[in-house]
């Protein structure tokens, strides 16, 4: 009973305040002639949702108490017809009505009242000025409601909306004027608890505008400028005390108002009763809630905030680059001590040394010649040693056929030699491929604590500088996206370097597509912008649409493959991937052979060399490493890499190629041929690539292929003329065409699996 109780309490108290609203704007006007503003809040409040049977009847009772005559009473009717029957039409068909709908059914509703000042006399120009008037203000109202019933009070107000509010605020100063019981002004009393919600919520330059605004619209409303000087009076009196308790900023009001009052005798008449308004406007002041201020504080003093904020990114930064300089450096000692551990091989000179010290003293230390065979014949035996060791290092085997005539005629011992030198041989053969491999690993891990250590010290250096922060374009985005009806409850820009500008936008999900978002913060920044990362913000039905500055060049690209003929998998494998700083990665890898076996080393290739690029690895480190890990796979996988990144700020590319075909650059003039070279991946530890740099314009083709389809081909000219005869400008057309060229050369038969990659470098910007 007492929650049914309450909510016919609560909608009781809805409809009179939506009464005693509508009555002052009723009583608010310009120069006692035009009364635009009523119909202008019923309009608006509908658009915002609020219930319309309660605003309608409370916009037709208002309008009875405020004029009780017949004429107005019918211009009331007709302005809420008009607006409650295609509201109805709306619902029942399911559509919402549009904003400018709202406009259109609010002129038509004042057609009353247009032909009732005619036929009464009126000048023409004053109806229709009222119902411009009255639609300016209603469009005031909706961005109000907008940013307060929609949004909520946790979101700055954008400048549009502030001055929304002060044109609210205005015209209710305007009505409030008309309206005093007795010598109790409403007017002051709701002037005055604005002045000290201003001055405590807001900033100085608003709450002096807020007090001048309240001033104009009494001037407007009645031609007298009585109120002006003690609404300014009011606010530099409360914003004396700001900083201090509520109660400081109260007590310097009431006594600016008994100054005015009594002593410079500003009013037409002044008593005790008259400072009343004052009094129990700042008595609701210094009760109303903290949490209040915060939020009210929120729509007008966020950049304080984010302010404080800025500065905490900042100075996280400078921690965070002060952390990674140290770890920079701990890494690079650890690589340094990495490298220290590595032994190095024995030479083959002291390997024969070693093992003929270990023959001498299992086989000849009990044989009675060994003083005959290690002193006379020194310089003989020996040789024989060196010869025996030599030749089972290189065979990995050595016979009764490689030893000498002359030492098996006078040795008894020849066979067990022979079984020596071969079984030591082997085993040290098989101790050098194992010091080899734990070297090869030490390398690896050095090398990649060496790339982490590049890795940090760029991030180091990435963040050292401070970030600056454009407040006034965040201010400037948050309008215009307001003006293109986006919803946007925060905005930051700043500069990330001296080339690249970044914003994030927190926009509703519904607007984070609009293609007007890019627009907007392109022109506002003064430089083409484009989206780079869009992800859900954690407030409900919000995302975060984060912008960068537009690379110089953008590009589209096309893949073709064809397997080998008899193979179910194809032993190419090729990577497209976008790289941190505007770069693009296409890679080929290309397995030995072909089938599952070249396919899964390719594929193994492939990713390792993406993910190191996508970790930030260096060229050299990435490919040295990847080179090294393939070597110590016990069976024998190669494979050929061709790699082309694309930098899209400046259109640099970088070819890195280890065995790969021939790749081009191809435009209108020429075709450019960037040749091979190095050997595969796998074979060597130590193999180094090819690296090369060249630059790329709009309109410009790279062209990157395996051997399956360079092969295919007679010779190399042969190969570059068949680009330049390819005419589609669509890379994904130019791939396949030239895919069918080359198995054309074969009468249509794929001798081994065909990749290629053409990639078109477009213009940005």
């Amino acid at each position: 009973m007492n929650r049914k109780l309450n909510k016919y309490l609560f909608l009781f108290t809805n409809f009179a305040i939506m009464v005693g609203l509508f009555y002052v704007l009723f009583a608010s006007s310009v120069s006692l002639v035009i009364f635009p503003f009523a119909f202008g809040m019923l309009y608006a409040l509908t658009w915002a949702n609020q219930k319309i049977w309660i605003v309608a009847p409370a916009y037709i009772i208002a309008g009875a108490i405020f004029r009780p005559t017949l004429e107005f009473s019918i211009c009331t009717l007709v302005c809420v017809f008009c607006l409650i029957v295609p509201y109805f039409i709306h619902i029942l068909c399911k559509k919402n009505m549009k904003k400018w709908e709202f406009f259109v059914y609010a002129i038509i509703g004042q057609t009353a009242n247009v032909v009732f000042d005619i036929l009464g006399g009126v000048f023409p120009v004053l109806p229709f000025a009222s119902i411009v008037l009255g639609c300016l203000f209603m469009f005031a109202c909706m961005n109000v409601f907008e940013a307060f019933i929609i949004r909520g009070f946790s979101n700055k107000l954008t400048s549009l909306e502030i001055v929304s509010l002060f044109s609210i605020i205005a015209a209710l100063s305007g009505g409030l004027v008309m309206l005093n019981i007795y010598s109790f002004s409403f007017l002051k009393l709701f002037v005055s608890f604005v002045i000290l919600v201003f001055a405590y919520c807001s900033t100085p330059t608003l709450t002096l505008l807020v007090a001048s605004i309240s001033g104009l619209g009494s001037i407007i409303a009645t031609n007298n400028a009585v109120f002006v000087a003690p609404f300014m009076l009011w606010a530099l009196a409360a914003l004396l005390f700001k900083k201090r308790l509520r109660i400081f900023m109260v007590i310097a009001v009431v006594a600016v108002e008994l100054v005015i009052g009594f002593y410079f005798d500003l009013y037409y008449s002044f008593g005790y009763f008259e400072i009343l308004p004052v009094l129990l406007s700042c008595l609701v002041f210094v009760f109303m809630p903290k949490n209040w201020c915060k939020e009210i504080s929120v729509i007008f003093n966020l950049s304080k905030d984010r302010m404080a904020m800025k500065n905490v990114v900042n100075r996280n930064r400078e921690i965070l680059h002060n952390r990674l300089g140290n770890l920079s450096e701990i890494f690079n000692d650890m690589n340094i001590i990495y490298h220290n551990l590595i032994k190095q091989g024995l030479t083959i000179d002291e390997v024969k040394s070693i093992l003929q010290k270990e023959i001498k003293e299992k086989i000849c230390s009990f044989c009675p010649d060994r003083n005959h065979c290690h002193r006379t014949f020194s310089d003989s035996t020996k040789k024989v040693f060196d010869e025996l060791i030599t030749i089972a290092y290189q065979k990995g085997r050595a016979t009764l056929l490689d030893i000498p005539s002359f030492l098996t005629s006078r040795c008894k011992q020849t066979a067990s030699i022979l079984g020596s030198v071969n079984t030591l041989t082997a085993q040290y053969k098989k101790y050098m491929s194992m010091v080899k491999d734990v070297d090869t690993s030490k390398v690896i891990i050095a090398d990649q604590l060496l790339g982490v250590s590049k890795i940090m010290g760029g991030l180091s250096k990435e963040i050292e500088a401070s970030i600056s922060f454009d407040t006034s374009r965040e201010n400037k985005i948050l309008d215009e996206l307001t003006y293109f009806n986006i919803i946007c409850i925060d905005a930051v820009v700043f500069e990330k370097d001296i080339w690249t500008m970044e914003v994030s936008l927190v926009v509703k999900t519904e607007d984070s597509q609009k293609p007007r978002i890019v627009d907007v913060v392109s022109k506002v920044c003064g430089k083409k912008m484009a989206v780079y990362e869009m992800f859900p913000s954690s407030r409900p039905n919000y995302s975060v649409v984060n912008l960068k500055t537009a690379p110089k060049y953008d590009c589209i690209f096309g893949v073709c493959q064809k397997t080998k003929n008899g193979s179910k998998v194809s032993g190419d494998s090729y990577s497209i991937v976008k790289l941190g700083g505007d770069k693009i990665l296409f890679a080929i890898s290309d397995g030995m052979g072909s089938g599952e076996k070249a396919g899964r080393t390719s594929e193994l290739s492939i990713s390792l060399v993406e993910n190191f690029y996508k970790a930030g690895f260096d060229n050299d480190i990435i490919l040295s490493t990847v080179n090294k890990l393939l070597s110590l796979h016990k069976e024998e996988i190669f494979s050929a890499m061709d790699i082309c990144i694309l930098d899209q700020k400046g259109g640099l590319v970088d070819f890195i190629k280890m065995a790969s075909p021939n790749s081009f650059i191809l435009n209108e003039d020429e075709c450019q041929t960037i040749e091979t070279g190095a050997l595969p991946m796998g074979i060597v530890d130590d193999a180094e690539p090819l690296i090369k740099k060249n630059v790329v314009k709009g309109k410009d083709f790279v062209v990157l292929v395996s051997d399956g389809v360079s092969d295919s081909f007679a010779s190399g000219e042969e190969l570059r003329e068949c680009l330049k005869s390819i005419k589609t400008k669509n890379p994904q057309e130019f791939a396949d065409e030239l895919v069918e060229r080359a198995l054309a050369c074969n009468n249509g038969y794929a001798v081994d699996d065909m990749s290629a990659i053409v990639v078109k470098v477009l213009d940005f910007q």
